[in-house]
C-alpha cells in the first residue's frame, strides 16, 4: 500500500519540474528576445549616425575633387595661355631677328665689292712702289765705289791693317783661377766646402799641399766619399 502511495507523489513532483523547466524556458527565451530586440534598436540608432557620417564624407569628397578638377582646369589653362603668349612673342622677336640679319646681309653686300676694289689699288701701288725703291737703292753704292778718290782709298788702305785688334784682345792674361773654391775640386760639393771654410781649410793649397795643422783639419772630412782623390785633384788646379 505505500508503494502505491508514493508512485502518484513522484508523477506530481515530475510534473511539477517540467512546469517549471517550461516556465524558465519561456522566460529565457523572452529574455533573449527581448536582448534581440534590444540589439536590433541599438544596432539601428548606431547605424544611423554612422551611415549620416559616411554619406558627409562622400559629400565632402566629392566636393573636394570637383573644386580641385575646377582649380586644376584653370591653371591648365593659364599656362596654356602664358604658354601661347610666350610663343607668339619668340615669333615676332624671331621675324625681327630675320629681317635685321637679312638688312645687315644686304648692307654688308653692298659694301663688300668697294672695299675689294678699294684694296686692290693700294696693293698694286706698293707692289709697284717697292721695284722702284729696290732700283734706285742698289746703283748707289756702286756709283759711289767708282766715285771714291785715291786720297779715300789710301785712307781705307791703311785702316785695314789697324783691323786685327781682336787677337790684341784676345792676348790678355787670363784671371788666375779662384783657389779659395774648394768646389772646384772633384768630389767636393757646396755643403762640403762651406764646413771646410769654417774648420779652416780655405784654399785648395791646403788640399794639394797641407800642412801637419790642415792634415788635422781634413780627417774630419775622412768619411766624405772620394777623401782619398782631393789631395790629387787639388793638385790638378794649383
Amino acid at each position: 500500500m505505500a508503494k502505491k502511495a508514493n508512485k502518484p507523489s513522484v508523477d506530481k513532483v515530475v510534473k511539477k519540474v517540467n512546469k517549471e523547466f517550461e516556465k524558465t524556458s519561456s522566460q529565457i527565451e523572452a529574455l533573449i528576445n527581448d536582448a534581440l530586440k534590444q540589439f536590433d534598436s541599438l544596432q539601428n540608432q548606431i547605424q544611423e549616425p554612422v551611415r549620416k557620417l559616411l554619406k558627409e564624407v562622400d559629400e565632402l569628397r566629392d566636393r573636394e575633387m570637383k573644386r580641385f578638377n575646377d582649380e586644376f582646369e584653370r591653371r591648365l589653362g593659364e599656362f596654356h595661355d602664358l604658354q601661347n603668349h610666350l610663343l607668339d612673342r619668340l615669333g615676332l622677336a624671331s621675324k625681327e631677328a630675320k629681317k635685321e640679319v637679312k638688312k645687315a646681309a644686304d648692307k654688308a653686300s653692298q659694301k663688300t665689292p668697294a672695299k675689294k676694289s678699294g684694296a686692290k689699288k693700294p696693293a698694286a701701288g706698293k707692289a709697284a712702289a717697292k721695284p722702284k725703291t729696290a732700283k734706285a737703292k742698289t746703283p748707289k753704292p756702286k756709283a759711289a765705289s767708282a766715285a771714291k778718290s785715291p786720297a779715300t782709298a789710301a785712307k781705307a788702305a791703311s785702316k785695314k791693317p789697324a783691323a786685327p785688334k781682336q787677337p790684341a784682345a784676345a792676348k790678355r792674361t787670363p784671371k788666375p783661377a779662384d783657389k779659395s773654391d774648394l768646389t772646384r775640386i772633384k768630389g767636393i760639393g757646396p755643403a762640403t766646402a762651406t764646413k771646410m771654410k769654417e774648420a779652416g781649410i780655405t784654399s785648395i793649397d791646403q788640399i794639394a799641399n797641407p800642412s801637419e795643422a790642415d792634415q788635422e783639419k781634413l780627417q774630419a772630412f775622412s768619411k766624405v766619399k772620394g777623401f782619398s782623390t782631393f789631395s790629387d785633384e787639388a793638385k790638378k788646379l794649383s
